[in-house]
């Protein structure tokens, strides 16, 4: 779909798609679970209703989006890729997109930085972000007395949300699996999966004493990935906010918004987009599970039936953690026209 696209501040077309994840209003669901990976993603959405069947969405950038039901309640399993960028797409868009309160749950993997096997499950209620400085003189250290990485100050995820997802996933994890669940604990997102995250390459990046200097200024840390600090980070801005957002009305440009849609559902809202109505005072609740997929002590690493395993069942965990959270009616986008509506 070739559209003209309006206001350069926040592109849509004229059917009020937004630019990178390429939906609109009526096809992201107020639950979400959001993962780096599409194969992740349909492994989620298997689990949703056959009644009615879910919608899935395919951007031009890369975004997948599959919307339906489960356990009769709607909901949304995006796929964003990597890195913290993607997940700015992603939470801005669908703000943007949907009505009332937002309950985001990130599925991903990370690295493991305590003694614990690949394939345990951490639940973390507290993110730092490290980035690399680019002030600093990665060619003549010796003259800089700037520090090559800085760290942030940790941001919490939603503590009603963390709980239901630690009890969702106690719950769903099989007798027979070896996976320990751990919680309480802190993630580092780093802005690169190499150099922010202490491995060598044969760049200067002078990261050697990165790891340790992380273990020893942050309390309680666990793992580390490259997303879930900006989820809570944004998440945490909130507070309180009405969408204020309006599409302006000069064209901008002939756009890229060319997504690929298996649209299964007899709802018309696909044709055209309302804009999403406005509740004040709105919430975004975020939280986290990560499945240790490398240990950065031992340099051990998952197996693939490790991933097939894991992934299943804290997969259907989250999406009971989602449905287990009380969102009132009144704080929910209006079913009506909606990818998730029951004719």
């Amino acid at each position: 779909m070739k559209d003209t696209l309006t206001d350069a501040n926040f592109p849509r077309t004229a059917d009020q798609r937004v630019y990178h994840l390429g939906v609109g209003p009526g096809e992201v669901a107020n639950r979400i679970v959001t993962v780096g990976s599409p194969s992740r993603a349909n492994t989620v959405a298997s689990f949703l209703d056959s009644q009615p069947k879910p919608f899935i969405l395919s951007s031009e950038r890369g975004f997948l989006t599959i919307t339906g039901r489960y356990k009769g309640t709607p909901i949304s399993i995006i796929s964003i890729g990597m890195g913290s960028p993607n997940m700015d797409f992603f939470v801005r868009e669908i703000r943007e997109s949907v009505s009332g309160d937002l309950a985001i749950v990130r599925l991903g993997s990370c690295g493991g930085l305590v003694d614990v096997p690949p394939g345990t499950v951490v639940i973390p209620t507290a993110c730092v972000a490290i980035s690399r400085n680019v002030d600093f003189d990665f060619v003549n250290p010796e003259n800089c007395d700037e520090p090559a990485y800085r760290i942030s100050k940790p941001v919490s995820a939603d503590a009603a949300l963390t709980e239901e997802v630690r009890k969702a996933l106690e719950a769903a994890k099989p007798s027979s699996s070896t996976s320990a669940i751990i919680t309480g604990v802190v993630n580092a997102s780093a802005d690169s999966f190499y150099s922010s995250q202490g491995r060598q390459t044969s760049f200067p990046d002078h990261n050697e004493d990165l790891i340790q200097y992380l273990q020893n200024t942050v309390p309680n840390l666990a793992t580390l990935e490259m997303e879930t600090f900006h989820l809570y980070h944004l998440a945490a801005c909130w507070k309180g906010r009405t969408l204020t957002t309006k599409a302006g009305s000069t064209p901008l440009t002939t756009g890229p918004v060319s997504p690929t849609i298996t649209q299964t559902t007899s709802s018309p809202a696909h044709l055209v987009h309302p804009a999403p109505m406005t509740l004040p005072n709105s919430i975004i609740r975020a939280a986290a599970t990560h499945l240790v997929f490398a240990s950065r002590k031992s340099q051990d690493f998952i197996t693939p039936q490790q991933v097939a395993e894991v992934e299943k069942w804290t997969g259907q965990g989250v999406l009971n953690a989602l449905v287990n959270l009380d969102i009132s009616q009144d704080r929910l986008h209006p079913e009506r026209d909606t990818v998730w509506e029951i004719l």
